[in-house]
C-alpha cells in the first residue's frame, strides 16, 4: 500500500484486465533408445531436423549389440524412427540415448557396456578418443595442412648467356642448395649424353660436395662410369661450359607465402619415384617416396626420419640430393598448423571395413596448432569439457596431450598415428597424393539395453533414461521404438514408458507392437496394459532403407505416429483425432490388415495402419489403451492434458494471492476467457458457451476447512468433441407423394 505523507498528486498503476491463459504446445516429442553415438547422461538437448539428430547421435546404420557373448546386428530403430518423425511433420525432438549398463557410466558416458573408440600413440604424447562411446565413434580424422603450397620449383637455362655469373666467371645460384644437369642436345658435339653431379655455393663459386662423384652416361644408357670430382677441380668455369650445348637446371626451395620458414619446421618431402642415392650418400633410403622431417630456416638442409621403428632418428641430407634427376622431387610441403576433417567411413555389406579416409565428412575443426603457447592449441580446441554446450554436442572427438611433452615429441607421436594407416599414407592409384589419416577404432554399442536402463537414474553424474527426460518440461509425446529389438524385454520397457507418462502427468506414450505379430499375439500384448495415456499401433511401416544396404526396411510405427500427432496438432489442433491421415514416407505396411481383422482389433484399443486403394497408406484408428469409456479416444485424452497443462501454467499468478471473492472472480474470468476461445475455434461441443463449458469457483466449491488450509478449488467442466468413428447413413424408400 502506498503511503501518502505530503499533499500532492499520486499516480498508481493498476490492472483491470483478467490474466490470460495461453495454450501449451502439444507436438514436442521425447524419444528414448539406443543409438550409435551421442551423450548418455545429462538433460537432453532438442534437435529440430534429422540432419541435426545424425550429427549428434550418429547415422542410422545397424547397431552391434552383445548378447550371451556374441555381437548381434540389429536395426537402428531409434535413428530410423527419428527420421520418420521429421518426415511426418515433427519439428522438435528431445533425444535420450541409452546403453546397456548406462546407470553405471560417469559424466562422460564411459563405464557402461559400450566402449569408446580411440587412437593412442605408442608413447602416448598425443591421443584421440571419441567424445562418446559407441560404434559411431569409429571415425577417420583426415589432416588438412594449412601450408599446402609446394615449396619446390625448378628453373631451366638453355643458353649459356642466360646463366648468372659471379665476379669470378663461375655460376652463381640462389642462396639455397641446388643441383644442375648438363645435357647434350647434339650427341655429335659431346661424346656423352649427360653429366650429373651435386654442387653447392662457396665463397669462390660452385664447388662439388666432398666425396661425391660425377656420373657419365653414354648414348646407349647402358654403360655408367664414374670418376672422382677432383678430375674437374673444385669448380666448373666458363671454358668448360662454353664447349657444350646444355640445359642447366636450378631446383629452388621457395619461402612460403605466409610466415617464413623457422628453424626446425616440420615438413614432408614426396618423390615421384624411389631413388637409389647410394653413390652420393651412405644412407639407405630404401624404396620410400615419402619422407618426413624438419627443415632449416634457409631451406637447404632436410633432417629426415629414416627409421620407422624409431622415427626420432634424423639424418641431415642436403635438399639437392633429391633433385639429381629431372622431376625427382614431387613436392615439399610444410607441416605446421592443420585442421581435422572428421569422416564417417562408407561401408557396405560386401565391404564392412571400407577405405580409411573416404566417406561422408561430418565435421571440420578450426585451424589447430601443436604449439602450447598458441590460442588454437589442439588440446584447447578439442578439450574434454569445452566451454560452449554446442561444442560438447557437435565436436565428435577429444584430444589429450601429455603434460611436459615437447612440440617435437607431440609431432612424432602424431605421425605415428598416421603410420597406423600406412596404406592410406602411401599413395595408391586413385589417391595420388599422400593422405594423413588418424583412425579411431574400438568403439562398440555394448549390451542389449534392459528396462532398468530405460528407467534411468539421477545422481551427481547426471541423469539417464526416462529420468533425464523428466528435466524437460515441454515434452508431450514419448516414444521408445527400439523397445522392440528384444522380445523378452519389450513389455517391461513399455511398463517403464507407462510409469513415466503417469508420473509426468501431461505426457502421452506411443506403444509399438512386435514385428510381424499375429492377431492373437497383438491382442495378448495389448491385454498387459490399461492406461488412457498410452496408444498401441500395429503393424510396422515399410520405408526405404536410408543406409543403402537394403532396398527397404520395416520400422516400428511410433516414430511415424509421433510425427503424425505433431502434424495434426499444428494443422488442425490437438482436439482432432490423429487418424484418417497418411503416413508419409511409407511404402507399405509390413502386414495387410483388412476390415474383418480390424473388427477384432479396434474394440480392444489396437490402432491399425491400413492401405487403401486410391488413398494411400493411412492411420485407421484413434483409441487409447484404456478400458474407461470416458478416455477411450486419443484426441479426448490429449485434449484434456492440453487443457489441464494450460490452466496450470496460466494460473501460477494466483499462488499466495489473498484467497477471497475477488481472487475467485478473477480465476473464473481467466478460465472462462480461455475456454470461450476454445469453443469459438470449434474445439468444444455445444451451440453456445454455456453448453460447451462451465467454471465454478465460490463457496459451493470450497468449505471453510479448505479456506483455512489455503486451498482454492475451481471446478471446470467441458464438453469435448469425440471423433466420428462410425459414420452411419440410414436410407429407406419413400413414396413420391405430393
Amino acid at each position: 500500500m502506498s503511503e501518502y505523507l505530503a499533499p500532492g498528486v499520486f499516480v498508481e498503476e493498476v490492472s483491470f484486465r483478467a490474466k490470460s491463459i495461453e495454450g501449451v504446445g502439444t507436438s514436442v516429442c521425447g524419444m528414448v533408445g539406443p543409438t550409435r553415438f551421442g551423450p548418455i547422461r545429462g538433460t537432453p538437448e532438442v534437435v529440430t531436423s534429422y540432419g541435426e539428430f545424425e550429427k549428434i547421435f550418429g547415422d542410422p546404420k545397424p547397431l552391434g549389440l552383445l548378447k550371451n557373448g556374441s555381437t548381434i546386428s540389429v536395426p537402428n530403430y531409434t535413428a530410423l524412427s527419428a527420421r520418420a518423425f521429421f518426415e511426418n511433420g515433427g519439428k522438435q525432438l528431445y533425444m535420450t540415448r541409452i546403453v546397456g549398463g548406462g546407470n553405471d557410466t560417469d559424466a562422460y558416458g564411459t563405464g557402461g557396456s559400450a566402449n569408446v573408440a580411440s587412437a593412442i600413440a605408442g608413447n602416448g604424447n598425443i591421443n584421440f578418443v571419441a567424445r562418446h562411446p559407441g560404434s559411431g565413434g569409429n571415425l577417420d580424422l583426415l589432416v588438412n595442412w594449412q601450408d599446402k603450397e609446394n615449396l619446390i620449383r625448378t628453373r631451366s637455362y638453355f643458353s649459356f648467356a642466360e646463366i648468372p655469373l659471379n665476379a669470378e666467371g663461375l655460376l652463381t645460384i640462389n642462396e639455397q642448395t641446388n643441383t644442375f644437369e648438363i645435357i647434350a642436345l647434339d650427341d655429335s658435339l659431346v661424346p656423352i649424353k649427360a653429366i650429373t653431379t651435386l654442387v653447392k655455393k662457396t665463397a669462390s663459386g660452385l664447388s662439388f660436395l666432398s666425396d661425391t662423384k660425377i656420373e657419365f652416361i653414354d648414348d646407349g644408357e647402358t654403360t655408367v662410369s664414374s670418376v672422382s670430382s677432383d678430375a674437374f677441380g673444385k669448380g666448373i668455369g666458363i671454358s668448360e661450359l662454353a664447349s657444350l650445348v646444355f640445359e642447366f637446371k636450378q631446383t629452388l626451395t621457395n619461402q612460403p607465402t605466409g610466415d617464413k620458414i623457422s628453424e626446425g619446421t616440420h615438413c614432408e618431402l614426396v618423390l615421384n619415384n624411389p631413388l637409389d642415392l647410394s653413390r652420393f650418400t651412405d644412407l639407405d633410403l630404401g624404396t620410400k617416396t615419402i619422407f618426413r622431417g624438419i627443415i632449416n630456416a634457409a631451406g637447404t638442409e632436410f633432417s629426415v626420419a629414416l627409421d620407422d621403428e624409431n622415427p626420432t632418428t634424423l639424418s641431415d641430407i642436403p635438399l639437392a640430393i633429391f633433385s639429381l634427376f629431372s622431376g625427382a622431387v614431387k613436392s615439399l610441403q610444410l607441416q605446421r598448423n592443420f585442421s581435422l576433417q572428421v569422416i564417417r567411413r562408407k561401408t557396405t555389406l560386401s565391404d564392412p571395413t571400407g577405405t580409411p579416409g573416404t566417406g561422408e565428412p561430418i565435421f571440420v575443426t578450426p585451424v589447430l596448432s601443436l604449439d602450447k603457447t598458441q590460442p588454437n592449441y589442439i588440446q584447447t580446441q578439442l578439450a574434454r569439457d569445452p566451454e560452449k554446450k554446442l561444442d560438447q554436442l557437435t565436436i565428435p572427438m577429444v584430444c589429450s596431450v601429455t603434460d611436459g611433452a615437447t612440440q617435437e615429441e607431440i609431432f612424432t607421436d602424431l605421425y605415428e598415428l598416421f603410420e597406423l594407416n600406412s596404406s592410406v599414407l602411401t599413395p595408391v592409384n586413385k589417391l595420388k597424393d599422400p593422405r594423413h589419416v588418424i583412425t579411431l577404432s574400438g568403439g562398440t554399442d555394448g549390451d542389449f539395453p534392459m528396462a532398468i536402463d530405460y528407467a534411468g537414474e539421477t545422481d551427481d553424474q547426471g541423469a539417464t533414461g526416462f529420468s533425464a527426460l523428466e528435466n524437460v518440461e515441454d515434452v508431450s509425446i514419448v516414444a521408445t521404438p527400439a523397445a522392440t529389438i528384444d522380445k523378452t524385454r519389450h513389455q517391461s520397457i513399455v511398463v517403464e514408458l507407462e510409469k513415466h507418462c503417469v508420473k509426468m502427468r501431461y505426457r502421452f506414450g506411443l506403444v509399438d507392437s512386435g514385428e510381424d505379430m499375429s492377431l492373437s499375439e497383438v491382442q495378448a500384448f495389448r491385454d498387459n496394459f490399461d492406461n488412457s495415456r498410452l496408444a498401441l499401433y500395429s503393424p510396422w511401416v515399410v520405408v526405404a532403407d536410408p543406409t543403402g544396404e537394403k532396398e527397404t526396411i520395416s520400422i516400428p510405427a511410433s516414430g511415424s505416429m509421433a510425427g503424425v500427432y505433431a502434424r495434426t496438432d499444428v494443422d488442425r489442433g490437438v482436439h482432432k483425432a490423429p487418424a484418417n491421415t497418411p503416413v508419409l514416407g511409407a511404402l507399405r505396411f509390413s502386414q495387410t490388415i483388412n476390415k474383418f481383422q480390424q473388427e477384432l482389433l479396434n474394440p480392444r484399443g489396437i490402432n491399425c495402419l491400413r492401405s487403401f486403394s486410391g488413398r494411400g497408406h493411412q492411420v485407421w484408428g484413434g483409441r487409447t489403451l484404456s478400458s474407461d469409456p470416458e478416455w477411450k479416444y486419443v484426441n479426448v485424452r490429449r485434449y484434456f492434458l492440453y487443457l489441464e497443462r494450460s490452466m496450470e501454467k496460466g494460473t501460477q499468478w494466483a499462488i499466495f494471492e489473498p484467497n477471497g471473492e475477488r481472487l475467485w472472480a478473477n480465476i473464473v474470468t481467466t478460465v472462462e476467457g480461455f475456454l470461450f476461445n476454445e469453443w469459438k475455434n470449434g474445439r468444444l461441443l455445444g451451440a453456445k458457451p454455456s453448453a460447451a463449458y462451465f467454471v465454478r469457483c465460490d463457496r459451493t466449491t470450497m468449505s471453510q476447512n479448505d479456506l483455512d488450509n489455503g486451498r482454492l478449488v475451481c471446478e471446470v467442466g467441458v464438453a469435448p468433441l469425440t471423433p466420428a468413428e462410425f459414420v452411419i447413413f440410414r436410407i429407406g424408400q419413400k413414396t413420391a407423394d405430393a
